[in-house]
């Protein structure tokens, strides 16, 4: 079968947050922040009505409101059994192994279903967001890849192979795979 690789680096898809993470052991950096660069590649057959993979003004504004949920803020792991995380109604408490660590205003933070805010983990992260935003539409994937970059020439690729129904044959319209 033929697939098709669409990508998307623009410069406006970043996003500004704190963060920390756990290490092995029993170590936990101090709270700090990046500039992240995100870009996206879908791989797939092409749309036998439009003869693309996916409209790129649509994954554009996907990718830009994902970028925007998750900018300026605090990127807090909910999934890490060495962070518990308290909420109140206007604030989020932190503790690393049982210690108070910080108190956040809740409207500064995010808080993720990963277990530590790596890279890696927010790539994998955004490409599940991506994933549920585009629907139906990412039925037809073969593949989402996703780049989150936390400094220049520093970053982590998340790629999920997507099983997916049938597509058509271009030249056919039958079934293929």
């Amino acid at each position: 079968m033929t697939t098709f690789r669409v990508q998307v680096s623009k410069d406006y898809l970043t996003f500004a947050a704190a963060h920390f993470i756990t290490f092995a052991g029993h170590r936990c950096e101090s709270l700090h922040g990046h500039n992240y660069r995100v870009s996206v590649a879908l791989e797939g057959p092409l749309d036998p009505e439009s003869w693309y993979v996916l409209n790129f003004v649509d994954l554009k504004q996907v990718m830009k409101k994902l970028c925007d949920e998750i900018d300026h803020r605090v990127l807090l792991p909910l999934e890490n059994p060495k962070i518990r995380i308290g909420e109140q109604s206007d604030s989020i408490t932190v503790a690393y192994l049982d210690r108070p660590r910080y108190v956040f205003p809740r409207e500064d933070c995010v808080l993720l279903p990963i277990p530590n805010t790596t890279a890696e983990m927010l790539a994998q992260y955004l490409a599940g967001r991506l994933k549920a935003e585009l629907g139906a539409s990412a039925d037809r994937l073969a593949s989402i890849e996703m780049e989150v970059e936390e400094s220049f020439g520093q970053s982590a690729v998340y790629r999920d192979t997507l099983s997916r129904s049938r597509s058509p044959d271009l030249r056919t319209g039958m079934g293929s795979g």
